[in-house]
């Protein structure tokens, strides 16, 4: 009989919901998909229902999120994601992200900008230049070949979303809002704007963003799924679709070429072994699981982050200092001792902001290490807010200073992550992104998608780790996020909290608010969250100190985070520079019932968004 594991619950205490919130948990024993839009949703559980297993019905969830909310992800973009073999009992991981072109030189993007030699610059968002080969496509069809039931074909798999896509759906809120705020940047990135846009006699040109509530069709987005679907990558990355995206590029002065999709197509989705830190802290080591792994995708992708700042936050743990800390659950959002919960991420932000992606220099292992984070924490200051400047080097004991490399990849963007178990116990993690909105908001005429803007992520510095160069991939803020439990390496969930550099932030509150304030999956994902500014501050200050506090945290906290040196804005208002900066998330966990050993899948949804969790 497996493992039996508590509740997703915690001990009865009177409330039902401590945060306002539309969602209650959502159980299942056949598998559950949850994500930010009902009807790409619904994609996933008709392929769950036609006996496909998780990895299936996830890209079924992806295309379908492709047509509902094009303003955040597409086949035009990049994946990665996380899957939980229930047999194997083995966390596997997929790099589904694309690289820069083979004549996309530091210097010929440079000159193409036009920036003398004196200044660093940046790729724009808008421009040509930080469209990269999409990595979706293959991702989607890799994932499907790796991971898959093989009881289902890509096309059954890509056939909820086409009709979606053919037929037409009403639109919903979030995707409504974004929509039409990007609506100007679809019409100046390229003729084929129409495409993405709402047909009406009455606009005019005869096009628009759709309202919420709206009917839109996307015909051509229909298509290139079906090329997809019954040629398989080679349709896609070769032909019509692959001479297209090097259409619009080059005709507005770009650098890919349709070998650069080949090369991408021989090459395929990485493999990659996932990295992992196990954390026993704040008393969870003496629960009955014994305490918990994380598992994050290596890099190019920021899930490093994730762990280096829970590894710290769990060397700060000093029991002959804070004998409570063991053994009690403090309330979740209050200020715990030594100021816990901001500084780890601090230290993130300047690792990034000072320009230490991982390279093959600072190997992975070293940064996780316990030696090097047990170092790090040393470094805070219990009594006030840190003032440390600079980062570290994991291979040095005195932490020698290096030079500043402020990170072009300090911005917002816009993705989806979601979550799909199966009846089998099996799971998967699994985010998308076109980065920036529609990214490029460029559309490939007659494809019905746009490309993404990763490449902006790249630097043009001649000296820096993440610097431009041919086929290179970018730095990237998408992570999918894994958790099984170190007692006898079972699941525990899968979950992501999406949003830029939000995201590992979000993945370490919305995972101790489970492990260490004992919430729910909803729960944990309904609480008011923070965020380093890491730059978020829009005014050009990548140096940004700020701490954001979403409205509803324990005005104590507040207090006394300010009271310790913090400075901290409080938002409440969605859009602007409101609520969206704190993420969006998903969770599902596995439990098993203590009396029959039935296994359960208990999922929340973040209240932030437009979707749920939907039971299989």
């Amino acid at each position: 009989m497996p493992l039996a594991t508590p509740s997703v619950y915690p001990p009865p205490s009177g409330e039902f919901m401590k945060w306002p919130s539309r969602r209650s948990v959502v159980h299942s024993t056949k598998g559950i998909v949850a994500c930010t839009q009902p009807l790409a949703a619904k994609c996933g559980i008709d392929i769950l229902n036609a006996g496909g297993n998780a990895a299936d019905a996830a890209v079924a969830v992806a295309a379908g999120l492709n047509v509902t909310e094009p303003t955040s992800t597409g086949i035009g973009g990049d994946m990665f994601c996380l899957f939980y073999d229930a047999k194997t009992g083995t966390v596997s991981a997929l790099n589904g992200s694309g690289r820069a072109g083979g004549k996309c030189t530091l210097e010929t993007v440079r000159k193409s900008l036009g920036l003398a030699d004196d200044v660093v610059g940046e790729i724009p968002m808008s421009s040509v230049h930080a469209a990269t080969v999409p990595g979706a496509a293959a991702g989607w069809a890799d994932t499907v070949e790796r991971f898959g039931s093989g009881k289902l074909s890509l096309e059954q798999i890509l056939t909820p979303a086409i009709e979606l896509g053919e037929k037409g759906f009403p639109v919903s809120e979030d995707a409504a809002f974004y929509w039409q705020h990007y609506e100007n940047d679809l019409r100046k990135a390229s003729p084929n704007y129409a495409e993405m846009l709402k047909a009406d006699p009455s606009a005019p040109d005869g096009v628009r963003a759709p309202r919420a509530g709206d009917i839109i069709k996307l015909p051509n987005l229909a298509r290139t799924f079906r090329t997809l679907a019954t040629e398989g990558k080679k349709g896609f990355y070769s032909g019509r679709i692959a001479e297209e995206i090097v259409k619009v590029v080059r005709d507005r002065g770009g650098h890919l070429e349709v070998a650069d999709l080949q090369h991408h197509l021989e090459k395929g989705s990485e493999p990659v072994d996932p990295i992992a830190l196990k954390f026993r802290g704040h008393g969870t080591g003496a629960s009955p699981g014994g305490g918990v792994e994380l598992w994050e995708h290596p890099p190019n992708g920021q899930g490093i982050v994730a762990l280096m700042a829970l590894g710290i936050i769990q060397e700060l743990e000093a029991p002959e200092e804070d004998p409570d800390l063991y053994g009690r659950r403090p309330q979740h959002g209050a200020l715990p001792p030594r100021h816990r919960r901001s500084p780890p991420h601090r230290l993130r932000r300047r690792k990034l902001v000072r320009g230490r992606p991982v390279t093959t220099e600072v190997p992975t292992a070293s940064l996780i290490s316990q030696p090097y984070l047990a170092s790090r924490a040393q470094l805070f200051d219990p009594s006030r807010a840190s003032d440390i400047l600079s980062h570290g080097d994991p291979q040095s004991p005195h932490h020698q200073h290096h030079p500043t490399f402020p990170s072009p990849a300090l911005r917002s963007s816009d993705t989806v992550y979601f979550a799909v178990s199966d009846a089998q116990g099996n799971a998967i993690s699994f985010i998308n992104s076109n980065y920036a909105g529609f990214g490029t908001a460029m559309v490939p005429r007659g494809c019905g998608f746009t490309l993404q803007n990763r490449g902006a992520n790249f630097s043009l510095d001649r000296a820096h780790p993440n610097a431009l160069a041919p086929r290179k991939r970018p730095y990237h803020t998408i992570i999918p996020g894994l958790v099984t439990n170190l007692a006898d390496g079972s699941l525990h969930s899968v979950f992501g909290v999406m949003g830029g550099f939000m995201q590992p932030q979000g993945h370490v509150q919305v995972l101790l608010g489970q492990l260490v304030g004992g919430l729910s999956p909803q729960q944990a994902l309904d609480a008011p969250r923070v965020c380093i500014g890491a730059g978020m501050a829009d005014v050009g200050d990548v140096f940004d100190r700020t701490v954001y506090v979403e409205e509803g945290m324990p005005e104590e906290t507040i207090r006394g985070l300010r009271e310790l040196g913090h400075k901290v804005q409080v938002l409440g208002a969605w859009g602007g520079k409101g609520r969206q900066m704190f993420g969006r998330g998903q969770v599902i966990r596995w439990t098993v019932d203590e009396v029959d050993g039935t296994g359960v899948w208990s999922a929340g949804s973040d209240m932030r968004g437009d979707g749920a969790a939907y039971p299989a």
